[in-house]
């Protein structure tokens, strides 16, 4: 069976996703269009690239992911010197790291730009803080006078991933014409975490209504739950309480979405208590998350039919249906 998925972000919780994917691939699914948020990108883009959900297993146990927060000589520096780096570089880590991984990942399977792969396999979500609006990689990246072809998927990723305040925003300076004085400041633009405007993007493959000639493919939803619902966020200073509204706002804003159009179509994987940015999580409990995700995808397809997915489309009045072709 055929089908588009879309992957939530979660940062590290996205393990679950990959357990998720595995099962899935197991039950003969196979993926068409891919799209995905912050670390969900991730996922997307490795399957879009080729990966399977078994290899993805393999990434994991060989990846430490504490690896991607490299600390520059100001972290020597206690308390004042990660303070000046946020100042200065508006993050606490680079992000660099996490950027090279995943390049090699995909170079590993002859990936490198946006044109490497089939028109409209991937679309990656960002934010553009400069000027407030969502990205939906690479087709918006011209916006910027940015060739999308050319735009590597690497970088997408990194822009998706960028959760703000912990790791650095990317910048990138405007290559269109320019306005009459129009400040140098203002030439560069800020670009960080797609789940800071849509960190479950489950409406980005829907269609109304199918043509003569062609199919209507499922669009599944891949989703994190148990988000910090053990421990409330602990706000000791400002910075504490920047972050704590973030992650608020990357767990709750899509809920509603998913509640008004049913679960019928969304995939929910229990996160077994696990923090965004736990990059220091263990073997043991990284395992643990992917046997979590490949339970969910089991629990899930036990139920489900092609029928039923048209006929709660139909009855719930909502656009979840992709078209392709025959």
């Amino acid at each position: 069976m055929k089908v588009n998925a879309v992957f939530e972000g979660g940062g590290v919780k996205a393990i679950g996703l990959a357990g998720a994917v595995s099962e899935a691939e197991r039950r003969g699914v196979t993926f068409h269009q891919l799209a995905g948020t912050s670390s969900g990108s991730i996922v997307a883009a490795l399957l879009a690239a080729g990966y399977k959900g078994e290899e993805m297993k393999q990434i994991i146990q060989s990846t430490p992911f504490i690896s991607f927060l490299k600390k520059s000589w100001l972290h020597q520096i206690r308390w004042i010197g990660p303070a000046i780096r946020l100042f200065v570089k508006k993050g606490l880590y680079s992000g660099e790291e996490l950027e090279y991984w995943i390049y090699k990942l995909l170079q590993a399977k002859g990936i490198r730009t946006f044109a490497d792969l089939p028109y409209n396999r991937l679309k990656i979500i960002a934010s553009d803080i400069s000027l407030g609006r969502l990205l939906v990689l690479p087709d918006d990246i011209s916006r910027y006078g940015i060739d999308p072809h050319k735009f590597t998927v690497a970088k997408a990723i990194r822009m998706s991933t960028s959760i703000p305040y912990f790791f650095d925003p990317v910048i990138i300076r405007k290559r269109y014409p320019r306005k009459k004085k129009e400040k140098f400041t203002d030439q560069f633009v800020y670009i960080v975490d797609g789940g800071l405007l849509s960190n479950f993007p489950l409406w980005l493959f829907d269609a109304h209504e199918a043509e003569p000639g062609e199919k209507i493919l499922p669009t599944l939803g891949f989703q994190l739950v148990g988000r910090g619902s053990n421990e409330p966020n602990r706000i000791i200073g400002p910075l504490s309480m920047l972050q704590a509204l973030f992650s608020t706002m990357m767990d709750a804003h899509d809920e509603r979405f998913i509640e008004e159009h049913k679960s019928f179509r969304t995939i929910k994987i229990p996160t077994l208590g696990i923090h965004t940015t736990e990059f220091d999580l263990s073997k043991e409990k990284s395992m643990e998350l992917y046997e979590s995700g490949r339970k969910a995808a089991a629990k899930f397809f036990d139920k489900w039919s092609y029928e039923d997915y048209l006929a709660k489309c139909k009855k719930t009045d909502v656009a979840a249906m992709a078209v392709v072709r025959q």
